[in-house]
């Protein structure tokens, strides 16, 4: 497959209407999102995510509650967890080449899709809802020089403009619970190469609990999102030609991060939410890895 000039393409784009109400409904969510929490972080260093952290907090880093840049280490600090995030991700990828096309469904401002490319060194492609994140993403791909080979597109994650199995990698990192499992991974099925990897991260409400807790039912609120329990996402994987290869808890890993943004400035009113899910075990924060068979 050879995919249009980055440049050429965004002067040209054709922005497609919603396939469904609910689909409009999101592009509208995030293109007037404005919560100052992903930009914030962002600033750290230039890597603008949607998505949270994992890994211990460095009390050391952040040194002193009542010194007057103490803020300034927690929000910091708060971007290296979830950039760890990503670069957990980016081990499942398995060997990736430098020819080779990688897909970022849901890429929001494109932090992962940068890191992805700074990594293996080849073509990124992220597809979003959102006009706003996608200008974003690509406005930050010219700033860094690397816009002949980082994209966002505006489009459906359920119906993408790439060629059926040209694809070595693709990834969901936090966007699979605005989409259908089922129609979602016939998706990256379909664009994926034979051993191809796909990746997700994600939260999700645990069967073993019995339903969905109040806490996940705040989630859906906040976020205008359908969470989906765990049994869900390796059924749906399985049906498509997905073959589970690694499952990690991340549940553990994430508290940290949930806990330490409760106490700065960057609060949103769900973090307790996801704090009292994740502890009375009714949500869980997974990466699940899925070759393509």
């Amino acid at each position: 497959m050879t995919l249009p000039d980055v440049t050429t393409a965004r002067d040209t784009i054709t922005i497609p209407a919603p396939a469904t109400p609910y689909q409009g409904d999101i592009a509208r969510y995030w293109n007037h999102e404005a919560r100052p929490v992903n930009l914030r972080l962002g600033d750290v260093d230039g890597l603008y995510h949607h998505h949270y952290g994992i890994g211990d907090v460095d009390h050391a880093a952040l040194g002193d509650p009542t010194a007057a840049d103490y803020e300034q280490k927690l929000v910091a600090e708060l971007h290296r967890l979830e950039s760890a995030q990503a670069e957990l991700l980016l081990d499942h990828l398995g060997p990736i080449q430098r020819d080779d096309v990688l897909v970022d469904a849901g890429c929001g401002r494109g932090g992962t899709m940068v890191m992805a490319h700074q990594r293996f060194g080849c073509q990124v492609e992220g597809v979003t809802l959102s006009v706003k994140q996608a200008d974003f993403a690509n406005g930050r791909a010219g700033e860094l020089g690397i816009d002949k080979s980082v994209r966002a597109q505006v489009c459906n994650m359920l119906g993408t403009p790439f060629d059926t199995g040209q694809v070595a990698a693709s990834w969901n990192n936090e966007s699979s619970m605005y989409v259908d499992l089922e129609d979602l991974f016939a998706e990256h099925s379909r664009i994926l190469s034979v051993g191809g990897r796909y990746v997700t991260i994600t939260g999700c409400w645990n069967p073993v609990y019995g339903q969905p807790s109040k806490w996940v039912s705040q989630i859906n609120a906040h976020f205008e999102c359908n969470i989906h329990s765990r049994r869900e996402y390796l059924r749906a994987m399985v049906d498509n030609r997905l073959v589970p290869q690694t499952i990690v808890d991340l549940t553990p890993a994430t508290l940290p991060y949930w806990e330490l943004r409760a106490t700065s400035s960057l609060v949103t009113g769900i973090e307790n939410a996801f704090i009292n899910s994740y502890r009375d075990g009714s949500f869980q924060y997974l990466l699940i890895a899925a070759d393509r068979v």
